[in-house]
């Protein structure tokens, strides 16, 4: 195995500090009485780089971590190291277990297992390596030294060392994160790059400590940090490297040197050529096609619908190399390229001019143009001369072309004359409505009868579609009905009617269901006592606001829902002759720009009539965001737990 020189010179440099021996290390390093709730303590992790001129580098991990209870033992006993052999080498080179009682245990690394990864939906070759420690107790400590040469993404295939040589040859970069799920005595990453290719960087969340020198050819960049503690997660929060410590580094000058390279590399290849099978499917689709944005719909639809959602290794044109639309029209399946790129060779067949869009679902893009994505988009030009997204992967079934549970969400385009980073705007909350709807009257008695309906569009009609797109026809009834049931076991469903929920482009969802309830008001000589169905938790389920616990009064972190959403709620119930209202909730007006709720009761002519608005105005809010959040949450809860009373 071929190793570099200076990055075995430099591995030896970054663990001097660590000159005393490790069994000592181990035992003025803490246990669980110093870290009280964690399982492990990270006493160091060192990754020193070595890269080449062709962007190939070198990389050795050094870990030394102490078992501090028995899930910490059970945990680490075996050690794991994905790979993609496509891009990537990986070798244990040592392990060391430093028991508690002084001894020192070698373990034998040619024992490490190699076998392919668990999978599912992506069947691409990733493999593991996997190396059994053994019992350990608390208070033992495994070193761990890896060798990996390599990068994460593969693209087209080639010889020898030749295949880890990275996608955009001669570049480099990296993103490491400064934090774990355990405590942290001391990280420390230390890259070296040729003098022609200097690094851009940037700390965030945080700081750390850095310095850079000459050494020979090459530039030297080290980032340390001590004492990291896991930080504390909040439900609803964005994702942890959002907001943990984390380091992006960059040999590439800019995002348009990106985004010209990404197109380069597939106009190169000839993703997007169509052949004539395909074009006669698309003069099929577009057949009464009434305007522009028509046909663009048809177009994403179909390979949203018609193109299975399912990856496997295709040889030539992984990672950021679009398989040619030929193949995918054929497969009729793949992964998020190969549903973007279908789509593009559709779209450019059609006379469009379209492009490929990288983006990252999930979490952040900053600036550093370090390669955080981990999906594939569409873009278009319309007559308009501005580009549009289009996502063929995450609107099977859904009316929008565009997912808006992707807003706020930066990308980039692959456009011949470049392009920088740009972020997806925000859907207005009416985009994504849902109204509920109800006229019922209440008998003496108690009972309830009347229609209740629900409607919705956008995300919300996407999420109520899920009653029917997810099971047999023979059920969508019996789905219907159990919205009504699960909160009133006792009601009797009379009728149950919905719109087409295979007829998406055409028309948005809209569910009634006919019902009569006995003993939904509670009555007591001549007082009656209820909570209309609009105001209680019926379709909850499609509210994905009601999903957020409210006791936490601030937040530190930044939280997110899927998607802007307006909740309009009325419902009319006619009563028996009313001779006094006892108690009836009074009205709420929650103002806010982030999130707002106004709604009440009234009472006209012997009807009880509910009405509430409830706006959330994106998906992605800031932690100042949380007070108004919460306060429109808890006003559309409060009217669920503060029941009516009425003297008949």
């Amino acid at each position: 195995m071929k190793y570099s020189l200076l990055l075995l010179v430099q591995f030896i440099f970054i663990n001097s500090f660590y000159a005393q021996s490790t069994s000592d290390l181990v035992k003025k390093a803490g246990d669980a009485t110093a870290y009280p709730g964690h399982d492990q303590l990270i006493i160091f992790d060192s990754t020193s780089v070595d890269m080449q001129e062709t962007g190939l580098t070198y990389v050795l991990n050094h870990t030394l971590t102490k078992v501090l209870n028995s899930h910490g033992a059970n945990d680490l006993g075996v050690v794991k190291f994905g790979y993609d052999p496509l891009s990537a080498f990986v070798e244990i080179k040592k392990a060391v277990v430093y028991k508690s009682d002084g001894r020192v245990v070698e373990i034998n690394v040619q024992k490490t297992l190699d076998y392919p990864a668990p999978a599912r939906a992506i069947y691409w070759g990733a493999r593991e390596k996997m190396l059994e420690i053994g019992h350990l107790e608390s208070g033992d400590a495994v070193e761990v030294t890896m060798f990996r040469k390599g990068f994460t993404y593969a693209l087209l295939a080639a010889g020898d060392d030749d295949k880890y040589i990275p996608p955009m040859k001669g570049q480099f970069y990296d993103i490491v994160e400064f934090f774990s799920g355990y405590p942290i005595k001391s990280k420390v990453y230390r890259v070296s790059v040729p003098k022609d290719k200097p690094l851009q960087y940037q700390f965030y969340n945080g700081e750390a400590q850095s310095s850079c020198w000459f050494e020979k050819d090459k530039i030297v960049y080290s980032f340390s940090k001590k004492d990291i503690l896991p930080i504390k997660a909040e439900p609803r929060m964005v994702a942890m490297v959002d907001v943990a410590p984390k380091l992006l580094v960059s040999t590439t000058g800019d995002w348009n040197s990106k985004s010209t390279w990404f197109y380069n590399v597939n106009e190169d290849f000839g993703s997007f050529i169509a052949d004539k099978e395909i074009k006669d499917k698309v003069a099929e689709i577009l057949k009464g096609a009434s305007s522009e944005m028509d046909s663009v719909s048809r177009l994403t639809h179909w390979c949203a619908d018609e193109i299975r959602y399912s990856g496997i290794s295709m040889g030539c044109g992984e990672g950021f190399t679009l398989h040619k639309g030929t193949m995918t029209f054929t497969d009729r399946c793949g992964v998020c390229k190969d549903k973007a790129g279908m789509l593009i060779t559709m779209l450019r067949a059609a006379g469009f001019q379209s492009y490929p869009a990288m983006t990252m679902a999930g979490s952040r893009i900053d600036y550093i143009p370090a390669d955080q994505f981990n999906h594939c988009v569409t873009i278009v030009k319309l007559r308009d001369g501005k580009y549009h997204l289009l996502d063929p992967t995450w609107v099977p079934f859904v009316r929008e072309l565009w997912s808006s549970a992707e807003q706020q969400q930066q990308y980039l385009m692959g456009v011949p004359e470049g392009a920088d980073l740009d972020t997806s705007p925000i859907s207005a909350p009416e985009n994504h409505y849902i109204k509920i709807d109800g006229i019922a009257e209440l008998k003496p008695d108690g009972t309830l009868a009347g229609r209740i309906t629900l409607a919705g569009e956008g995300q919300s009609d996407a999420s109520i579609r899920g009653l029917f797109k997810f099971t047999n026809k023979t059920g969508w009834y019996q789905n219907v009905e159990k919205e009504l049931l699960k909160m009133w076991p006792q009601a009797k469903v009379s009728l149950v009617k919905y719109s087409d929920p295979f007829d998406y482009q055409n028309y948005n969802i809209w569910i009634a269901i006919d019902y009569t309830i006995p003993e939904f008001a509670l009555v007591s000589g001549n007082t009656m006592m209820f909570t209309p169905l609009s105001a209680g938790e019926i379709f909850k389920n499609f509210q994905g606001q009601l999903a957020f616990e409210t006791g936490q009064k601030e937040r530190k972190y930044a939280f997110r829902d899927r998607c802007s959403r307006k909740v309009e709620v009325n419902e009319s119930i006619r009563m028996p002759e009313i001779k006094k209202v006892v108690r009836m909730p009074e009205a709420i007006d929650k103002p806010g720009s982030a999130a707002s709720y106004k709604g009440g009761y009234s009472v006209s002519n012997g009807t009880v009539i509910f009405s509430g608005t409830s706006v959330f105005s994106k998906r992605q809010y800031e932690a100042g965001d949380w007070p108004e959040f919460r306060a429109a949450v808890e006003a559309q809860n409060r009217f669920s737990e503060m029941p009516v009373i009425i003297e008949l």
